[in-house]
Order: structure tokens, then C-alpha cells, then sequence
């Protein structure tokens, strides 16, 4: 089955309707996945800079991007990556030992969401405690949990 097809003009163009459901829901589930992270890795760093901010108009300003960030990219980046990836995992059937453990580590992503939501909120009314060195650190976990996920998802090691 070739998802290719001529046309007319002698050009090759894609029949989206031959390309199977699971890959649509694959690429459905990367592309959400890259938004979360994006998110991820942005939000801590807006972090950063908020805990080094002196002035009320810049606390103002970091307080708007944290919560557009937070709630028009990461969460819906969040919600639909898993929804995805549950979809993939109950179409696979899969229960080998790599995708255990890489829900584990989505496990640990979302309570890394959860405490990114923490430190909104407590930027929100200042109450934020930590410095720009703890936001620093704070910000290399989802680095590692990234790349211990894709290496399970490409060399499937256990």
C-alpha cells in the first residue's frame, strides 16, 4: 500500500486517507509532546528571570507569560500528549518493560507540571521563596526525563 499517488500535472502527492489511524495518532502524540516540553523548558526559565526581577512592572509582565504559558500551551501540551499516548499505548497492547518505565517517567513529567503550577501560584501572590539558582537547577529536570524517554522509546532497551 503506497500512500503516494500521481496526479496530472505528473507531481506526487499524498493520500492522507492510506496512511494508517496509528500513525496519525503517533504523530499526533510527538507533536504535543514537543509543545509540552517546549513549555518545560521555557516556563522555569521564566522563572529565572521573574526571581531576579526588582520592579513591580516587570513582576507584572513575567506574571502574564508564566500563566499564558502555563495555561495555553503546557497544560492543553499536556493533557493531549498523554491522551495520545494512551490512545497509542491501548492500541499497541504493548506491556514491555521500556513503556513501563517511560510512563513512570511521564508520571514524574507531570508532577514536574504540577510544582511548575506551584511556583506560578506562588509567584502569583507573592509568596515565591527560591532564588534564580534553585529555578536554574529546577530547570535541567525535564532535560534528563527527556532523554531518558526518547532513548527508551528508540533503542527499547528492557
Amino acid at each position: 500500500m503506497s500512500i503516494y499517488e500521481p496526479n496530472n500535472l505528473n507531481k506526487v502527492q499524498i493520500n492522507f486517507s492510506k496512511i494508517p489511524k496509528m500513525l496519525w495518532i503517533k504523530t499526533l502524540h510527538i507533536i504535543f509532546m514537543v509543545t509540552w516540553f517546549a513549555g518545560l523548558f521555557y516556563l522555569p526559565r521564566l522563572f529565572v528571570y521573574h526571581a531576579m526581577s526588582k520592579d513591580k512592572v516587570s513582576h507584572e509582565r513575567f506574571k502574564v507569560m508564566e500563566r499564558k504559558l502555563f495555561y495555553g500551551i503546557m497544560t492543553p501540551g499536556a493533557f493531549l500528549t498523554i491522551l495520545f499516548g494512551g490512545w497509542l499505548w491501548v492500541l499497541y497492547g504493548s506491556t514491555d518493560s521500556w513503556l513501563e518505565i517511560k510512563v513512570w517517567l511521564v508520571v514524574l513529567l507531570v508532577i514536574y507540571h504540577y510544582l511548575c503550577f506551584k511556583h506560578l501560584m506562588n509567584f502569583k501572590y507573592k509568596k515565591n521563596k527560591y532564588s534564580h539558582i534553585y529555578f536554574r537547577w529546577f530547570n535541567e529536570v525535564p532535560v534528563i526525563l527527556l532523554i531518558a524517554i526518547i532513548y527508551l522509546v528508540e533503542f527499547k532497551p528492557v
